[in-house]
C-alpha cells in the first residue's frame, strides 16, 4: 500500500481510537458523580457508550496498531529511539483503553456502582500522552 494512504488511514484510526477513549473516560467520570446516580438515563448512556467502544473504538485501536507497525516497517524506524518512546506511550494508552473498557463493562453490569477514583484523571492522561506522541512523531527529537 502507498505510504501516504497508510499514513492517512493510520491518522484516521488514531483519531477514532483516541476520540472514543476520551468519550469513555468522560462518561465513566460522569457516571461516578452523584448527579449521574439520580439520572434515569444512566444505564442507556452506559450501554450506548459500551456499544460504541466495542464497535468503533476497539477496532480503531487495532487498526491503528496494524497500520502503525506497517508504517514503521516501511520507514525502517524500528531502531529509532523516538519510535521506542512513542511505542511506550502507545502501549500505555492501549492498557488504559483496556482498563476503561473493563470499567465500563462492570458499570453496565452493575458489578460496581462507581468507578475507581484514579480514572477521574484518565482524560488528562490521554491528552498528555497524545501530546507526547505527536511531538515525538513530528519533531523526532532523538
Amino acid at each position: 500500500m502507498d505510504y501516504l494512504w497508510l499514513k492517512a488511514l493510520h491518522i484516521a484510526a488514531v483519531a477514532t481510537w483516541i476520540g472514543g477513549m476520551l468519550a469513555v473516560a468522560v462518561t465513566i467520570t460522569a457516571a461516578g458523580s452523584k448527579a449521574a446516580d439520580e439520572a434515569a438515563g444512566r444505564s442507556a448512556i452506559l450501554n450506548a457508550m459500551r456499544r460504541w467502544d466495542r464497535r468503533a473504538t476497539t477496532p480503531a485501536m487495532l487498526l491503528a496498531w496494524a497500520l502503525g507497525l506497517m508504517l514503521a516497517l516501511q520507514g525502517g524506524w524500528f531502531t529509532a529511539p523516538w519510535l521506542m518512546v512513542k511505542l511506550a506511550f502507545v502501549v500505555l494508552l492501549s492498557a488504559l483503553h483496556g482498563v476503561l473498557s473493563g470499567t465500563l463493562r462492570r458499570l453496565v453490569r452493575a458489578d460496581e456502582s462507581s468507578p475507581p477514583a484514579i480514572l477521574r484523571h484518565a482524560p488528562i492522561g490521554i491528552a498528555a500522552a497524545i501530546f507526547a506522541v505527536v511531538v515525538l512523531v513530528v519533531v523526532k527529537p532523538f
